[in-house]
Formats: C-alpha cells, sequence, structure tokens
C-alpha cells in the first residue's frame, strides 16, 4: 500500500472517493501495526505456533477492524511461512466478532476495484477465504445457489463489494450481540444464513457496567454515600442496592444525594475549564456523550 502516512483526520466522512481511499489505510494502517506488535511479542517468547490462540484474543469491535482477518493471514503465510491451513486454524481461534447494531453504517463494504488498488496481496487472500468458505458450504448445502450468493465474502450483486462483516463472521470463532433482542435479531434476520451455517457460533453478551468500577472508580462519592447507608454489599451483589429504597423518603438522605450530584458537576466544570478555558455552571444540565458521534446518530 505504500509508506506514506495517513491524514491525522480520523474516521473521515466515506461520502466521497478520497474519504474512502482515507478510511481504508487508516483502518489497515492500524490493524497492520497492531498484528505485527502481536506476532512479535509472540515470537520473542515462543516457539510453538500452537500455543498462540492460548496467548492472543483478538475482538473485532464491529467490522472497522475486520481487515485484520487477512492481515493476521498475510503475515502468517507470506512473513512467518506457515501453511495456510495451518494459519486459517490459528486465525479462527484467536478472532472473535461483536456487533453493535442492525443499522448498515456497522456493515462496512468495500469496492473490490479498491481493495484491487490499495491492498491487493489481501484481496488475494479474502478470495482464498472465500473459494474455500462456499466449497465448505455447498458441501453442507449442496445446489442452493441462492445461500452461497447471499452469505459470499465477496458481494456480486451491487458492483462488486467485499462484505466486512461476512470477513468478521467466517474469520471468527464467536459472534456476539450487545442485548438478549439484537443478539435473536441477528441470528434470524441479519445473519440468519450465517446461524444455518454455524449454529453454535453465535451468542450474546449483554453490554454494561460492574457497580465495582462505576461507582468506587468513576462515582466515589455516591459510593461513600450509598455505603454510610447500606454497607458495601451491593458493589458485590447488585441487588442489594436496592436496600437504599426506603431512604427515598428521607430528607437528609436527598440532600445528601443532590450534593454529590453537585459535586459532581462541579468536579466536571473544573476539568471542562482546566482543559478548555470554557467556564460551564454546575447548575446547567450537563449531557455527556464519550465516544465521538457518529454522522449518523447527529441530530441537525
Amino acid at each position: 500500500m505504500g509508506q506514506k502516512p495517513s491524514p491525522s483526520i480520523l474516521y473521515p466522512k466515506a461520502t466521497k472517493e478520497s474519504g474512502k481511499v482515507l478510511r481504508l489505510k487508516q483502518q489497515h494502517v492500524f490493524v497492520s501495526a497492531s498484528t505485527q506488535d502481536i506476532l512479535h511479542r509472540f515470537t520473542n517468547y515462543n516457539s510453538d505456533w500452537n500455543t498462540l490462540p492460548d496467548k492472543v484474543a483478538i475482538q473485532l469491535n464491529d467490522t472497522h477492524p475486520a481487515i485484520a482477518v487477512a492481515e493476521m493471514m498475510h503475515q502468517l503465510v507470506d512473513h512467518y511461512h506457515l501453511q495456510w491451513d495451518r494459519a486459517w486454524g490459528l486465525v479462527t481461534k484467536m478472532f472473535a466478532y461483536t456487533n453493535h447494531t442492525l443499522m448498515p453504517e456497522a456493515l462496512e463494504t468495500w469496492s473490490v476495484d479498491l481493495f484491487a488498488q490499495l491492498l491487493p496481496r489481501h484481496l488475494e487472500i479474502i478470495y482464498e477465504i472465500n473459494h474455500r468458505f462456499l466449497q465448505m458450504v455447498n458441501q453442507h448445502f449442496p445446489g442452493d445457489t441462492g445461500l452461497l450468493s447471499r452469505v459470499s465474502i465477496i458481494d456480486e450483486t451491487h458492483g462488486r463489494r467485499v462484505r466486512m462483516a461476512h470477513l468478521a463472521i467466517v474469520g471468527s470463532h464467536t459472534v456476539n450481540g450487545v442485548a438478549e433482542l439484537h443478539s435473536e435479531l441477528l441470528k434470524t434476520t441479519l445473519f440468519a444464513d450465517f446461524t444455518k451455517i454455524y449454529p453454535g457460533k453465535f451468542t450474546n453478551v449483554t453490554n454494561g457496567i460492574t457497580p465495582r468500577r462505576w461507582l468506587n472508580q468513576a462515582n466515589p462519592l455516591l459510593t461513600q454515600l450509598l455505603t454510610k447507608h447500606i454497607g458495601t454489599g451491593f458493589q458485590k451483589d447488585l441487588s442489594l442496592i436496592s436496600k437504599i429504597e426506603p431512604f427515598a423518603d428521607n430528607a437528609a438522605f436527598r440532600k445528601a444525594f443532590r450534593e454529590v450530584k453537585k459535586a459532581n458537576k462541579q468536579r466536571l466544570a473544573d476539568k471542562i475549564l482546566q482543559k478548555t478555558g470554557i467556564a460551564i455552571s454546575a447548575d446547567a444540565l450537563f449531557d455527556v456523550q464519550i465516544q465521538r458521534i457518529h454522522e449518523y446518530k447527529r441530530l441537525y
């Protein structure tokens, strides 16, 4: 792909061709650097490739890093000279894929022409992965050409495009959604064909937080207030937090709770002033978005 550095603007809009080129370049740069670092560290301390999946687990967070499946094969086959079958066996034990949404924005596709221009070797590898995958599907579901077309990593119906979600599914040992209903919809709608092919591959891992981390680390003032009134048991068994319910009518507790919220808002206001020089009132309504706000989530 060449060694020219990608510009510092991450995750550029892909509405223009230049944005698509830059985004694919960036995805490959980050994935390649991480993959090479992983394998460099592994080979420094290990000589048995069979132990690689015991030492390394790679989680594909949506499809943006899915090129890592082809990149890992590229490294193992082309640079470490492993045979294809052995390399693929390692890859499919290392990777897992998380799908966060049913919306198209999380199901990237790239034109074959763009792949051929920027990452020709990776496209060859994807073709080989797809060829072997479709052979397997045809063996188990002979004559079902519709199924082959629907699950192919290469979409032939919309100008030949690489379906990154399909690459992630085929290259992973586990695929999960992030809520029970979402995971069920993945299995019954979006990836229903893959569920038939890989009945044990799909599972659910509900997104969430742990009380220990969220309360103890992110909100120590609230932790202190809760601990004062109901003890520390809720930090291990969240159901015990219901012990706080009787205090809902306690004026002193409600006052202390409001003071905790106000103190936390003031801490954030102080941090914003320190970092940006912008003064905001702790009496304002705070609506906080930790992540970058993707274009399709913005209100205009």
